[in-house]
């Protein structure tokens, strides 16, 4: 299932966006044969290459896996806005895809939306830090 559908959703996309293998290689810095074995499924991206296609084909790395047959990005699902979700550092961005991805998630006082519920998390997070430096 894996690399079979990565390899056919990759092609498809760059195919629906009417893009030549040319131009997706350079636009990522690897080489065309490079592409052509992703959309073959000889080659398998690595995490930081499957994020560069998601974000080229503006759709979740769950819909290249096959886990999801939608096509819009996660943070999107959620109701966040490209602009806010692209304002977000690496790590902000990490914590969000890790909320979105997981089911029955519960925050106090009920966020109104996951830039709040991530709010919350870093005020936890810094919390029990300086809770494990005092232990020391």
């Amino acid at each position: 299932m894996g690399e079979d559908i990565l390899a056919r959703r990759l092609r498809a996309l760059r195919e629906e966006h009417g893009y030549l293998q040319k131009f997706v290689a350079d636009k990522l810095g690897i080489k065309s044969n490079t592409l052509s074995g992703y959309e073959n499924g000889t080659r398998s991206p690595d995490p930081l290459m499957l994020s560069n296609l998601a974000d080229l084909y503006n759709v979740s790395i769950d819909y290249l896996l096959g886990r999801t047959d939608n096509k819009e990005a996660l943070h999107k699902q959620a109701g966040i806005s490209d602009d806010d979700y692209n304002n977000l550092n690496a790590y902000q961005k990490e914590v969000i895809d890790f909320f979105l991805t997981r089911e029955n998630l519960f925050f106090k006082n009920q966020p109104k939306n996951i830039l709040d519920a991530l709010e919350q998390f870093e005020v936890f997070y810094e919390v029990l830090k300086k809770q494990q430096e005092n232990k020391k």
